[in-house]
C-alpha cells in the first residue's frame, strides 16, 4: 500500500484548516490511505486549562466532514481525519475511518486521557466506551492509536492482538518533549508486535507549543523507514503489510503470550 501522512501546520480558523487537509488529500491522489495530525482542525486547545474548545466540537453531520466524504470518493482514498468530535452530547478526540466509497465505516476515540502542563486533556477529552479498533482494507489491516495512547504499551499491542499490521497514530509532539525517546518507543513497540507503526504529527508555534513534527514510518522489525523534518509537507512511504505477518513467523510474540500469568488484566 501507499502511505501518505500530512504534516501540518494549523491556525484558528477552522474552514482554512479543513481546506488546507483537502488540499492535501488531492496532492495525495494515488495513495491508499491518508491521516494527519491530532485534532487537524483547530488549534491545539488543550494546551490551556478549562479553556473554550466547545466552539471547536462537530458532530458526524458537520459539513467539514461531509467534505472529507467527498474527497475521499473523488480521489479513491481512505482517509483518517482526527477532528473533536460530539457523540451522544459527550466530547471525543476521535479519528474517522472513510472509505474510497465516501463513506464513514467507523471511528476510534482517545482512550487514555492526558492531564498535565500543556496537555490538559481531561478538561476536554470523554475517555473512549468502546476501546482500541481495527479496520479492513483491501492492503491489510490496520489499527489506530492516538497520541497519548502510544505511552501505555496496551494500546499498541490491543491493536496487534485484533490482527493490526500497520498503526497510525496522529500526534502533537512539541520541541520541549524527549523525542528521541518517542522514536524509540515506537520503534520497540513496533519490534515487539510485529507492526508497522506511522505516526504523523503537527508542527508551527502554537502560543506556548513548538510542534515538531518528526513524522515517522517504522517497520515490524523497529527500523525507521522515513522520518520527516520539521517543515509542513506530504508524506508518501510505499508499504507492504504481509511482511507483519512474515515478522510474526520469524519471532512469534504474540502467539507465546500467557494470559493467565500476567497480572491487572
Amino acid at each position: 500500500m501507499k502511505l501518505a501522512m500530512a504534516q501540518m501546520a494549523m491556525s484558528a480558523n477552522m474552514e482554512d484548516n479543513c481546506e488546507k487537509a483537502l488540499a492535501f488529500i488531492k496532492q495525495a491522489r494515488g495513495s491508499d490511505l491518508i491521516f494527519f495530525p491530532e485534532i487537524q482542525l483547530s488549534p491545539f486547545f488543550p494546551q490551556y486549562e478549562k479553556g473554550d474548545g466547545a466552539k471547536y466540537l462537530i458532530g458526524t453531520d458537520s459539513e467539514y466532514i461531509s467534505r472529507f466524504c467527498r474527497a475521499a470518493a473523488e480521489n479513491d482514498i481512505y482517509i483518517s481525519p482526527n477532528v473533536y468530535l460530539r457523540e451522544n452530547g459527550k466530547p471525543y478526540d476521535t479519528s474517522l475511518w472513510i472509505t474510497p466509497k465516501g463513506s464513514i465505516e467507523g471511528s476510534a476515540k482517545m482512550v487514555h486521557i492526558m492531564q498535565a502542563e500543556n496537555f490538559y486533556e481531561q478538561d476536554y477529552y470523554t475517555p473512549s466506551e468502546e476501546g482500541f479498533t481495527v479496520f479492513d482494507t483491501p492492503f491489510g489491516r490496520v489499527g489506530i492509536v492516538i497520541c497519548f495512547d502510544r505511552h501505555l504499551p496496551e494500546s499498541i499491542r490491543t491493536c496487534a492482538l485484533k490482527g493490526a499490521q500497520l498503526i497510525i497514530i496522529p500526534t502533537a509532539n512539541t520541541t520541549g518533549e524527549p523525542l528521541e525517546m518517542f522514536e524509540w518507543e515506537l520503534r520497540v513497540q513496533a519490534f515487539q508486535n510485529n507492526v508497522f507503526i506511522a505516526m504523523c504529527n503537527r508542527v508551527g508555534r502554537e502560543d506556548k507549543m513548538d510542534f515538531c513534527g518528526q513524522s515517522l514510518v517504522v517497520s515490524p522489525e523497529g527500523d525507521v523507514l522515513f522520518k520527516a523534518d520539521g517543515t509542513e509537507q506530504l508524506v508518501g512511504v510505499k508499504l507492504d503489510l504481509s511482511l507483519a505477518e512474515v515478522s510474526r513467523r520469524k519471532r512469534p510474540y504474540i502467539n507465546t503470550r500467557r494470559n493467565n500469568e500476567y497480572y491487572g488484566r
